[in-house]
């Protein structure tokens, strides 16, 4: 029997998105859990897809449900309150909040940098970097898509440092920098390019939040340049004045 009520004024798509968003918020649906497909909401309501596709639409734009390119539709978790402080540690963010903390190293490249890169580490155009890409998850799930910079000369073969310890922390640690801090901070929100949509498994159209950061060692030597893409449906960023 259908749930929805045909001839009463209020649009069928809004009725599906008023029942499904119900569901959610009694737990009947939980947290992570994925919703029927399109095919199999459309035979529940006794409505086309399109209707459906429209609701859910309505359902994302409440921030109730996500959707995974080639996966399907699912109940949006809680988002994780990712801090940036002084002293910004991913995986030490993660313990914080209890959440499993994975990183997937995707490739490095020594290469000049670009002029704003060049400039954030205090380089000459013609100093070398090292570019190293990296994927984050946290409890399985894509948040970020980065990519950091480091001065080549003052760290000579870090690459191969980096994908063996697979923190920034301890690598670093290894060529003598034992502390580091955050010295700029700087957020926007913008559309991902295709490669960074890809790699986080999202539309082009659905923004990331932008982080670019430098993080400089005790004695304001800038150590990395870093372009971090986190994806809005899994973290919001908590900016600390100090921590």
């Amino acid at each position: 029997m259908s749930e929805i009520e045909r001839g009463r004024g209020v649009a069928l798509w809004s009725q599906i998105s008023g029942i499904l968003a119900a569901d959610i918020l009694k737990g009947q649906l939980r947290q992570g859990e994925q919703l029927p497909s399109a095919q199999e909401l459309a035979a529940r309501f006794n409505v086309n897809r399109h209707t459906v596709r429209r609701a859910i639409a309505a359902l994302e734009q409440r921030n109730l449900v996500r959707t995974e390119q080639g996966r399907g539709t699912f109940v949006q978790e809680q988002t994780l309150d990712y801090v940036i402080s002084r002293r910004t540690r991913f995986t030490q963010n993660m313990r914080n909040l209890n959440v499993e903390a994975d990183m997937e190293y995707l490739e490095d490249a020594r290469e000049l940098p670009p002029p704003p890169v060049a400039q954030a580490l205090g380089l000459d155009r013609n100093e070398y970097v090292y570019r190293i890409e990296t994927l984050d998850r946290a409890d399985g799930h894509i948040v970020c898509h980065c990519t950091a910079y480091f001065p080549a000369a003052r760290f000579v073969g870090l690459p191969a440092v980096y994908r063996r310890l697979h923190s920034v922390t301890r690598t670093l640690a290894e060529f003598g920098v034992a502390d580091y801090e955050r010295k700029h901070t700087r957020v926007s929100a913008r559309l991902p390019d295709t490669t960074t949509a890809r790699l986080m498994k999202q539309p082009t159209s659905r923004p990331v939040l932008y982080v670019q950061s430098i993080n400089a060692d005790p004695r304001g030597v800038p150590v990395q340049y870093g372009i971090t893409r986190f994806s809005g449906d899994w973290v919001q960023l908590v900016l600390m004045a100090d921590h």
